[in-house]
């Protein structure tokens, strides 16, 4: 059967490192931590990055710096987030593909983030696409609801494939202001994907996780997780570090029969070049 693709998300921009000191922030603790995540099952990284203060950064830089020290150190696919903070403006968003990661994540549409709004009107989304083609970075397509499906459709319609041929699409859920994370809205939502999506994952916020994993394992989908996206591994448990989720994602994955899938399984799936 086939195996899992199981994505880490190690820091996101939202959780700072005084309220979770276990969060990796420096280059040194991403590198660690992208590390044992390979070992315990992770194929990709999806990379947030840090100022010298803990802070949310897109700086071009440090993102150059980030990507090659990510493939000198694992096999992983590194995917660099397009999305950064929701303060960050849309030229800054755009430069980030200007670090040449393999893939990055691609939102398709504004929605309520908690209190703040993630904004990515229409005319960012394609020129975000467009310069992904040009580029040649594979996008991970971000649907935090339904309309984001749509808003899928309409983009493959209209600017075709993107680099490699391969669609490949996150189902974020459990945002508040998104879509909840319950298998009936996942079911809705796989049902709703464009013919062109040839894979899938999930993500649960929070306490969702663990449904929504389940939920898309069952319905043959792939798995993100990480601190990104939850800090604790049960109620009074906090999450130590990264791996823990990742084991506990590829024990998921095994029990169901697809196991984790390696690096190179992954770069075949999205039909990224072999790693040089």
């Amino acid at each position: 059967m086939a195996g899992t693709l199981i994505t880490v998300a190690p820091t996101g921009a939202e959780t700072s490192k005084e309220d979770c000191p276990a969060l990796p922030v420096t280059l040194e603790e991403l590198v660690e931590t992208a590390q044992r995540c390979e070992a315990a099952g992770a194929g990709m990284i999806h990379v947030h990055i840090r100022d010298d203060d803990h802070r949310p950064t897109l700086d071009l830089g440090r993102l150059r710096e980030t990507v090659a020290a990510l493939r000198e150190e694992t096999d992983l696919v590194v995917q660099l987030s397009t999305g950064g903070a929701v303060t960050d403006g849309f030229e800054e968003r755009l430069r980030v593909l200007d670090a040449r990661p393999e893939s990055c994540s691609l939102t398709m549409g504004t929605v309520n983030f908690g209190d703040e709004i993630f904004s990515n009107p229409w005319p960012f989304i394609v020129e975000l696409y467009q310069r992904s083609q040009e580029l040649g970075v594979v996008p991970e397509f971000e649907l935090f609801d339904l309309g984001h499906v749509a808003a899928l459709h309409r983009l493959l319609d209209r600017y075709g494939l993107p680099a490699g041929g391969q669609v490949h699409c996150d189902l974020v859920m459990g945002v508040p202001g998104g879509m909840p994370g319950d298998a009936a809205t996942l079911v809705a939502a796989v049902q709703a994907l464009p013919g062109a999506v040839t894979s899938w994952s999930a993500t649960g916020i929070g306490r969702t996780a663990l449904p929504v994993a389940l939920a898309a394992l069952s319905c043959g989908g792939h798995l993100r997780v990480g601190m990104e996206d939850t800090l604790k591994l049960a109620k009074g448990t906090p999450v130590t570090h990264n791996a823990q989720l990742v084991e506990r994602a590829a024990a998921l994955a095994t029990l169901a029969q697809r196991p984790p899938m390696r690096p190179a399984e992954v770069r075949a799936l999205l039909n990224l070049p072999p790693r040089r």
